[in-house]
């Protein structure tokens, strides 16, 4: 994902309650969370999600709650006599657990259910909330539904599923998805994953999509829309589909195409594509960013309208979000703290396939990266060990500390264990953890294990420390000096635009 400056400035002028409408049936109940160190209320204990069914009834509008229902298959993992659910932005009509009406009330952003009998460890339970989704916060707060020009997207990352459908809203927990959407005839809709069918009643059409890998749920995607599907062969056949506003489909083509040869690109450095299918949404929206949704990555239109940025650029930022799908989607991260896992990578592709097609250096940007690296780590902690976000700024983990930041971080590693073993690093880490989580520390053992060397100083000073430590093989690199209290601050020297950022 990438942040633009105007993204940054309206989050940090949002408040950070959440006001959730929901139909009180108990004595006030306590919001849990697994206790991550960023987001330390988001997901909940006590059982491991399966599976989810998501069904949107879509009114026609874009300014009206969404009808739907969530159904929740999973274990526990614990006795619970209560199951909380992580749901913050519309009305709860009914609750199920297996079959069985539950009473539910609310708890901060959690929603708190509970069954008639409670529930031993090791049982498989189903959860059926029948809810709306409303598309329009009342109190400013971002994430979750995106409001297009013809309709809506979604943008769930880090921590906005739970503002669309009730869930265990944290990367560590993947499941499988189901979506189905019914919409007035007209519209198009599109889910991550396959097609399994579309069904026209009278007025209204439904379309049905399932995963066939796992997904956290920050990576859902869903989009309603006046919108064209445009098909496409990948390697290896792999379907390739992109979804477009039906009225810029011959517009957006000469860029849709391109996917195919970065898809076959990225297969060189890391290996096979992880997904199903893989394609472009390409969202007449004011998002401030781009985003890495499991095969259908969320991109703003006028990045790619806009005569003001640069072929090479835009198509790095396409390599940095399709790198995603290996690096964040299919390896997600355990906790919050490991996100420098998935932002470093992308901006390294991202850095990588720019200079190996438009010849932007990889090497000048790294140092110019790590000119700026202490005043990162200052502002915004070492790359493993970002800051907690600001308050009223949820979205403000994703600073340049874990973009170029942790990029710079790679590059040292493969400065100190040579290029052929960072390589098979990188193809063993997408490998050894495909459909799963994985934390920091799995990564340093997996560098020191396939370099045959004890890194653990290495990865404690280039990770967590405050200062930046001497780059391999250029031990001329400086940090840039701080900036004297009312200097004026010269404007940022980068290796692309400064105008938009990835997510």
């Amino acid at each position: 994902m990438l942040l633009t400056p105007r993204a940054r400035l309206k989050s940090a002028l949002l408040a950070s309650a959440v006001s959730v409408c929901l139909v009180a049936a108990s004595a006030p109940e306590v919001p849990l969370g697994l206790g991550d160190r960023l987001f330390p209320y988001l997901g909940n204990p006590g059982y491991d999600v399966a599976s989810y069914d998501l069904a949107f009834s879509y009114p026609g509008t874009n300014t009206k709650p969404l009808q739907a229902v969530t159904t929740i298959d999973a274990w526990t993992t614990t006795a619970l006599d209560r199951i909380n659910l992580d749901f913050a932005q519309g009305k709860v009509e009914s609750v199920e657990v297996d079959g069985e009406p539950a009473t539910f009330s609310s708890a901060g952003d959690d929603l708190v259910v509970t069954p008639e009998d409670a529930l031993p460890a090791g049982s498989w339970m189903r959860i059926t909330v029948r809810h709306t989704s409303d598309p329009v916060s009342t109190d400013g707060r971002d994430g979750g539904w995106v409001r297009t020009a013809d309709g809506l997207a979604m943008a769930n990352q880090a921590d906005a599923a739970h503002l669309v459908f009730p869930c265990n809203d944290h990367p560590s927990d993947k499941a499988m998805f189901t979506v189905r959407i019914t919409a007035p005839n007209g519209y198009t809709a599109v889910a991550g994953g396959l097609p399994t069918g579309v069904e026209r009643a009278g007025e209204a059409t439904t379309w049905t999509y399932r995963t066939q890998h796992p997904m956290a749920t920050e990576l859902a995607q869903v989009s309603i829309g006046r919108s064209t599907v445009v098909h496409r062969e990948g390697p290896h056949a792999l379907p390739v589909r992109d979804v477009v506003p039906t009225k810029d489909r011959e517009l957006l083509e000469p860029w849709l195409k391109k996917t195919p040869d970065q898809i076959a690109w990225m297969e060189k450095k890391v290996g096979p594509y992880p997904f199903e299918t893989y394609g472009l949404l390409m969202a007449e929206a004011s998002t401030g960013f781009e985003l890495e949704t499991q095969t259908l990555s969320l991109f703003e239109r006028d990045l790619f309208t806009e005569p003001g940025y640069p072929k090479w650029y835009v198509e790095s930022i396409m390599v940095h979000e399709l790198s995603h799908q290996w690096f964040g989607d299919s390896v997600s991260p355990r906790t919050w703290s490991d996100l420098w896992l998935n932002e470093g990578h992308a901006t390294w592709y991202e850095a990588l396939y720019a200079e190996e097609k438009a010849g932007r250096t990889l090497e000048a940007r790294m140092k110019a990266a790590y000119g700026a690296s202490d005043r990162w780590r200052s502002t915004g902690g070492p790359p493993a060990r970002p800051k907690a976000p600001n308050p009223g700024q949820k979205i403000s983990i994703f600073r340049p500390n874990v973009y170029d930041g942790a990029a710079l971080v790679l590059y040292a590693l493969r400065q100190e264990i040579g290029r052929t073993a960072f390589e098979h690093l990188e193809r063993a880490w997408v490998h050894n953890h495909r459909d799963s989580t994985a934390t920091t520390a799995d990564f340093e053992n997996l560098a020191q294990e396939i370099s045959g060397r004890d890194l653990a100083r290495f990865f404690k000073d280039w990770l967590y420390g405050e200062k930046t430590p001497v780059m391999p093989g250029h031990p001329d690199w400086k940090p840039a000096a701080p900036v004297a209290k009312g200097e004026p601050k010269a404007a940022p020297k980068v290796a692309r635009p400064a105008a938009r950022a990835t997510k």
